[in-house]
This record gives C-alpha cells, structure tokens and sequence, in this order.
C-alpha cells in the first residue's frame, strides 16, 4: 500500500496525517487464502448453535473474523486445561498469523490455560480468554462491590483458571462465580451439546439466572460473561437487572479498534 501525506484544516494551523491508500503494488503472501480478515478465532471442537451475539457466528462483528478449530480441543478437554494441547494452540495460532490476522482470541473462557504458551509464540495481541478483561472491570467499581462472573461450568473453575488470566487473590475476593449450568436448558445446550437452541427459552432462563444472582447478593454491581455463548443474552440480562453487563463480543471489537483503526468522519 502507499503512504500518501495528507494536509487538512485550513490554511492557518494545519495538520498533516499520514494515511494508507488502497493504491499502489500488492504482493501476494505464499499460502493466504484471504486478505482483510484482523481478528483470527481459534474455537472449540464442539455441537452447538452459535447464534447472532455467540463469538461463533461471524454476524456478530461489523468487521471479517476467520475461524479455525483446534484439533482436540474439545469442551471437556479445554476445560481440564491439559498441557497436552498447548501444541495444537500454537500450531493453530501461528496458522492465523500466516493467514494475516491482527490479533487471535478464542470462543471458550477457560482456553486461558493456553494464554501464555499462544502469547509467546506468535507477535500478535493474543486474548484467548474473555477472562483478561477482568482486572480492568474490577478497576471500574466501587471497590465495596463485587462482579458476578457467569461462566458455562462452575464446577471446572479452579484458581489456575485465574491465574493465567492475570487475576490475583485480592481480585478474587472480589469475584462471585456463578454457573449457568445450574440452568437445566442451558446445561442441556451447552455443555451436553444437545445441537439445537431455542432462543427466546435461553434468554428467558438467562434473565432469570441474573435475576436470581442479583437478589442473591445484593454486592453484585456487574455481570462478567465468561462464556463465548452468552453474550445473545446481555441485553435481556441488563434489562432484568439494570447491571452493566460486559461480555465476549465488545472484547474483540476493543481489540479489533486498536488493531484496525479506522479514521474518523464528521463535520467540524
């Protein structure tokens, strides 16, 4: 592409800003299959519906994403965390990279196992796990009050879970985990893969699990989405409780700005 100088203002007090033309010579990468995509997804090997809102399907961004499964990394796999896939995670990641993309995230909380080993494999912001925006939510509130973290499987949450993320003891004080697999649908679509997904009974049953958490504990000022297939229900979440709600999809979308940023237009 070609870096062009462009003057704007008027003749008193200019600014010059070097902008990127879509002109100019392109060469062809050896082995692209594609150009234009800034966000790779390295997604779970699993049977579930990934609806408008899920991190797995691609109308929920304004901007292209590329997928690519890992082998293995099925949902029970990633959840017990085992070292064996780290291998899988890389070779994968590094694919992406090939293909072009700007950053790599995943479509599970819990691939924050392979955060690291990705992290230093490849030179790409790399942001596998909703979880690592943690630390900055907690940093947004009073800090008297707690965040309820929904996650797909209370029960497979173990501290190394936090710690890959960056989340030390003092911020788990601070952390009410929540399973939404106590929910009977959702634990039936989920995590039993039941392949089909009614979606006004999920988000019912998502409002109500917020609901429930709420009234629970009265500390909770913010919902945390951990899982990848939640974020179709924020809205409903927010409405029933009136709680800031931060999810998966809003994630990438602040990674993708920083990495493909584009110029503003207005009128001045």
């Amino acid at each position: 592409m070609t870096v062009i100088g462009s003057t704007t203002g008027s003749t008193t007090g200019s600014a010059t800003r070097a902008v990127v033309a879509p002109s100019g010579i392109h060469r062809a990468a050896t082995g692209r299959v594609s150009y234009g995509v800034p966000v790779g997804i390295l997604m779970l090997d699993c049977n579930i519906p990934f609806v408008p809102g899920d991190v797995g399907n691609a109308t929920s961004y304004d901007f292209p994403v590329q997928y690519l499964k890992v082998p293995g990394a099925t949902t029970c796999a990633v959840m017990e965390g085992g070292p064996e896939l780290g291998d899988a995670f890389v070779e994968s990641a590094r694919y992406l990279v090939g293909q072009g993309v700007k950053a790599i995230t995943g479509d599970c909380g819990f691939m924050a196992a392979y955060q690291e080993r990705v992290q230093a494999a490849v030179d790409v912001p790399v942001f596998l796990s909703s979880l690592l925006q943690m630390p900055l939510v907690l940093r947004l509130l009073h800090p008297s009050r707690t965040v309820a973290m929904i996650t797909a499987n209370d029960e497979a949450v173990r501290p190394v879970l936090f710690e890959s993320a960056g989340i030390d003891e003092t911020m788990r004080e601070r952390i009410v985990v929540c399973g939404a697999n106590r929910k009977p649908y959702f634990n039936a679509v989920i995590m039993e893969e039941l392949g089909e997904l009614d979606v006004a009974r999920m988000t019912a049953e998502m409002a109500e699990l917020a609901v429930e958490i709420v009234d629970d504990d009265p500390s909770v000022a913010a919902l945390f989405l951990e899982c990848s297939d939640l974020p179709p229900y924020a809205h409903a979440m927010n409405a029933a409780t009136g709680l800031p709600v931060f999810d998966w999809i809003s994630f990438v979308t602040w990674v993708q700005n920083a990495v493909n940023p584009r110029p503003y237009r207005g009128s001045f």
